[in-house]
């Protein structure tokens, strides 16, 4: 959604780099490019003008003259005001101190409120939480209906007494529904109301009615981010009508320019609490201004990224894989049945371009990101399967026979198995080195780690002097007399001292406290 206000931003960026010193007209020319920038975003007028007012204010400012690289300061402060027009810190949720705590879901129609109130169910029940949905929408066809199966894919219980269509009271049934969650120990009630195709009078009285009936702890706005300056506007209609605690961005996915998500809280001076970011129930999050503006500016999202991870991997596997990666076998241990599970673990955090796109500078490779064929890791996994459980173990095994076979159960190219195997070998070795703290291929590792220097070996010159003999049985007594010294210098105490000499050795005071 993003991408265009990013590309721009960066291409201003570009343009400071190098330079020692930032002129009046450096910040003049910045600024103008962020105020376009912003502008074709779709941002609201009136925040681009408080934004850029206090983006050079800060730049004329001595955190920038005094800087040692002043471009860099200027990316800092438009990070830190973008973090402030999308509302400061993460807002989470307020709970009752009195279960249950109700959650009121409003907005316009069409801009997802049903599948957003599973996905928040869903949510919740992961935090551990025992969710209620409630069908208050009794306008639309078959929403009470659509709800009862969004209910059912996300796990969640549903309180749905009306068939709606056009029958009944929304009223009695959200009242109705504090009980239900009382007696069946629910401790969150989330209501689902009506929707309206513009500033719909009636049902916004419907929307009131509901809210002094069941006395929501919060009132969320569900706000379609496609639909551009008309969100802000319906917002503050809202606000203004009925009122709300907290704003839920749906399809922040779009390919629209995003505006409404950088204007809508600083206008309505309510927080962006939750984002959907796509069609499955698990594409839905908390809000972070500050990891928001870091994925516009270019800087990735990586917390993101370690918490999605965290959820998909248990903390066992990935110590049994660690295990098999640093074995003394150089990581042979790890085999196509393991590469398969960690594929299908990554598969399950959700689109590998997603994913991608949450790491630092890939805004540069975005379309090569965007064109990455989702069914490859499909092919791949069809590809693994289609082997025995012994050439899984040992892809060693696998000769042109067995490459054929395999390609023919798995519907691809003999020189698909091949190229397969060739570089699941290559990751093995590549990762089992980073296990091992050898860092990547071709570069030193870390000191105190493997691969640093005290596990590489050097490779010393040997001296002129020290040529071997060419007799055989000289040669052989030389090499048994050097197998001796290095059996007696095994065999010798700490930091290379003789075992003799070592007995007695006392660390210093000071260094004991680190033992």
């Amino acid at each position: 959604m993003f991408d265009t206000l990013s590309d721009r931003l960066s291409a201003t960026f570009k343009n400071l780099r190098g330079k020692g010193r930032l002129s009046e007209a450096d910040i003049d020319a910045t600024a103008r490019e962020i105020r376009i920038a912003l502008l074709e975003a779709d941002v609201a007028l009136p925040v681009v003008r408080a934004f850029i007012a206090k983006v050079k204010e800060r730049a004329r400012g001595s955190e920038v003259s005094q800087a040692l690289n002043p471009a860099q300061q200027v990316v800092k402060i438009v990070n830190e005001e973008l973090v402030s027009i999308l509302g400061g810190e993460t807002r989470r949720l307020r709970f009752a101190k009195t279960a249950p705590t109700v959650i009121m879901l409003a907005g316009l129609q069409g801009a997802g409120k049903t599948t957003l109130a599973g996905k928040l169910g869903l949510w919740l029940k992961g935090q551990g939480h025992s969710p209620l949905l409630v069908a208050c929408d009794l306008q639309r066809p078959n929403a009470v209906n659509q709800l009862s199966v969004v209910a059912e894919r996300a796990g969640v219980a549903v309180y749905a007494p009306e068939p709606g269509n056009g029958v009944g009271d929304p009223v009695q049934v959200a009242k109705d529904s504090i009980e239900f969650a009382k007696a069946k120990v629910h401790d969150i009630v989330i209501v689902d109301t009506a929707g309206r195709l513009g500033i719909d009078q009636e049902l916004m009285q419907q929307a009131a009615d509901i809210r002094d009936a069941v006395s929501p702890d919060e009132i969320l706005f569900v706000v379609d981010a496609m639909i551009g300056q008309d969100a802000v506007n319906t917002a503050e209609a809202f606000r203004d009508g009925v009122g709300f605690d907290g704003v839920v961005l749906s399809k922040l996915d779009g390919d629209a320019r995003g505006g409404a998500a950088l204007s809508i809280a600083h206008v309505t001076g309510k927080q962006v609490m939750f984002a959907s970011n796509g069609e499955k129930l698990e594409d839905f999050d908390a809000f972070h201004p500050d990891r928001m503006a870091s994925r516009i500016l270019d800087m990735g999202d990586l917390l993101t990224l370690i918490e999605q991870a965290e959820k998909t991997f248990s903390q066992e596997e990935a110590a049994k894989m660690a295990s098999k990666l640093q074995s003394s076998k150089g990581g042979k241990d790890f085999t196509l049945d393991d590469f398969l599970a960690q594929m299908e673990q990554v598969r399950k955090m959700g689109s590998i371009s997603k994913l991608l796109g949450m790491l630092p500078g890939m805004g540069q490779i975005k379309d090569q990101i965007n064109n990455i064929d989702e069914r490859d890791i499909d092919r791949t996994a069809a590809i693994i399967k289609s082997m025995t459980p012994k050439e899984r173990a040992e892809p060693t095994l696998i000769n042109g026979s067995r490459r054929a076979r395999i390609a023919k159960g798995s519907g691809v190219e003999v020189s698909a198995v091949k190229s397969l195997v060739e570089r699941f070998f290559e990751a093995r070795k590549m990762m089992s080195k980073m296990a091992q703290g050898g860092g990547m291929p071709g570069m030193p590792g870390m000191p105190g780690m493997g691969g640093g220097p005290g596990r590489q070996k050097k490779q010393v010159k040997q001296a002129k002097g020290k040529r071997k003999s060419g007799n055989p049985m000289k040669r052989k007594a030389e090499e048994a007399a050097a197998a001796e010294r290095r059996e007696q210098a095994a065999q010798g105490g700490a930091f290379g001292l003789p075992a003799q000499e070592d007995k007695n050795f006392e660390l210093p005071d000071e260094f004991k406290k680190f033992m």
